[in-house]
């Protein structure tokens, strides 16, 4: 998943989708204000091309991310200054360091395949903030929320480029399983991919269980980030 195809048009599909990545940092950024006014550092976890770590330099004197997908990496520190951006698995990265305010956008977090890898990850980033930090988590839908059988469909115009996607995501056991077309028309011709992408439908008392368990207490915002829904915890 998350290839190099995907990788060069992410960027522009979101924005041809009325993404508003500037609006989506600001209101993450006062979440982890209202509790920790003296942040000053942040890191992104599976920040794909950066284009919220992008926003949140604005709001932040540090930022860093973390990316799975070496194309999508490749992509995003075309756009800093530095080494900002990091390939690592948010499972089991490390920094070196704990940083003020540690964000996981996109409902990135339903990459993990199982209670146990949950907490692998929710564990390492505990290890990356500092005393009085906050973690802002954007969940994937929970397993009593999700739509089986949701079809979705744009066709967006940018720089030149129109792409057409197509998705398709029904649920697979305790997974969801989405079927994602892209069909890109450039000046020199058509081309076409499609990628497949697994997340694990954790229920909402699971994802609290699993804040507990690596010795954070977690808020649950719901109806925001597109009705997803954020769990925002502070490390005391």
């Amino acid at each position: 998943m998350y290839g190099r195809e995907f990788a060069e048009i992410y960027d522009l599909i979101h924005r041809g989708r009325g993404k508003d990545y500037h609006a989506e940092a600001a209101f993450v950024a006062d979440l982890i204000r209202e509790r920790a006014p003296h942040a000053r550092s942040l890191v992104d976890i599976a920040c794909a091309t950066g284009a919220h770590l992008v926003a949140f330099a604005e709001l932040f004197d540090e930022v860093a991310g973390v990316e799975i997908s070496e194309p999508m990496v490749q992509v995003a520190r075309k756009k800093f200054d530095g080494e900002v951006v990091h390939l690592g698995d948010m499972r089991a990265f490390d920094l070196g360091r704990g940083f003020d305010a540690l964000t996981c956008m996109f409902g990135s977090i339903g990459h993990t395949m199982s209670e146990a890898e949950l907490d692998e990850t929710l564990a390492c980033f505990a290890r990356h903030l500092n005393p009085g930090g906050v973690l802002v988590v954007d969940p994937w839908w929970f397993a009593e929320t999700f739509t089986d059988g949701y079809i979705a469909g744009d066709v967006v115009e940018v720089e030149g480029l129109t792409v057409a996607r197509v998705s398709h995501a029904i649920r697979a056991g305790d997974k969801s399983r989405m079927e994602v077309h892209y069909t890109v028309a450039r000046p020199e011709g058509i081309t076409h991919f499609a990628e497949t992408y697994l997340a694990s439908l954790y229920s909402r008392q699971q994802y609290e269980e699993a804040f507990t368990r690596v010795g954070l207490r977690a808020d649950y915002l719901p109806g925001v980030q597109n009705g997803r829904g954020a769990f925002v915890a502070a490390k005391h």
